[in-house]
């Protein structure tokens, strides 16, 4: 079955990169890795995005339109997900290694970027923030729509009240192998409800579905078991650059409770950011505020000046 490509017009038509390259992890995972605007402009400060799951480099498009103008913009798709090869090896030291990998073949030495991942991008920077790697380019953080740990037992998508029947129920629904299919009026529907916002716009729903359906069903289930079993709380503690938090007061996937745990556990939290009537796709349901956000932690705590480079694709 061929899987869904993204939208091919409108804001969140993924815009064409200026280069590509392959970072390359430390289990030897390949790594698709999209440059946007200036990226040969030292005086131009960089930003780095990191998709959730079953999401891909497209999930940011409205950021990177707005941001590439000015910035250097680093986008990745996490393994298995878009353009970026399956691994057997699946785990949040995983994605440490591999976002590690982007900010060494991307960044200059030395080199500091605001740092922005959504739900499992989010979980991405939790796992790396102990890292040498991550510590050495990470200026600022924006966590959207994210969280720690008790991600299956705190979740909404299941309308019960809390308790074992609606943890194990949001377990399998969250965990099913059961193939998404092509999308259609109904598939947009469910989506909807369990991601996003009532208000959501046709064309939002339009293109995180396109987006959600074009991840392998066995990606999808692998990445699902290591989010169902999920404990950064340690990372939370050892993300100690300027923090800044995000999240749809109408989110399903990773409440506005939990957010508010986790931005309490912050050592340098700069705040939360309720979003009224948004859910869990933050970035496409509430591009402006987002994009904003990314643009006031870049002003704030991005020194530009550095020597750029981005080394060969390996």
């Amino acid at each position: 079955m061929s899987r869904p490509l993204p939208v091919s017009s409108g804001a969140y038509a993924p815009p064409a990169p200026a280069r590509e390259l392959t970072a390359v992890s430390a289990d030897g995972a390949r790594l698709h890795v999209e440059l946007h605007g200036p990226v040969d402009d030292p005086d131009a400060p960089v930003v780095v995005l990191a998709h959730g799951w079953t999401c891909s480099t497209a999930f940011w498009a409205a950021q990177i339109r707005d941001l590439a103008v000015d910035h250097r913009v680093v986008a990745y798709d996490q393994r298995g997900h878009g353009r970026s090869p399956a691994n057997p090896v699946c785990g949040t030291d995983a994605l440490a290694d591999d976002l590690e990998a982007v900010l060494e073949a991307t960044l200059a030495p030395g080199e500091r970027a605001v740092i922005a991942g959504h739900s499992m991008g989010g979980m991405t920077v939790m796992a790396a923030s102990a890292r040498a790697g991550f510590r050495e380019h990470a200026a600022a953080v924006l966590l959207c729509s994210t969280g720690a740990s008790r991600l299956v037992a705190e979740s909404r998508v299941i309308p019960l009240r809390p308790g074992r029947l609606r943890t194990w129920l949001t377990r399998r629904l969250l965990g099913s192998r059961a193939p998404l299919g092509p999308v259609t009026p109904l598939a947009r529907r469910i989506l909807r409800y369990g991601t996003m916002g009532p208000g959501s716009a046709p064309e939002m729903v339009e293109a995180c579905a396109r987006i959600v359906h074009a991840c392998p069903r066995k990606v999808r289930y692998t990445w699902s078991e290591v989010l169902g079993l999920l404990d950064l709380d340690h990372g939370v503690r050892e993300l100690r650059v300027p923090t800044a938090v995000v999240v749809g007061s109408a989110d399903r996937l990773t409440p506005p409770a939990l957010t508010h745990a986790l931005a309490a556990a912050l050592p340098d939290c700069l705040g939360v950011t309720e979003l009224p009537g948004i859910g869990h796709m933050t970035p496409v349901e509430a591009p402006a505020p987002v994009t904003g956000k990314i643009r006031e932690l870049v002003t704030t705590y991005v020194h530009v000046g550095h020597v750029g480079h981005v080394k060969e694709d390996a």
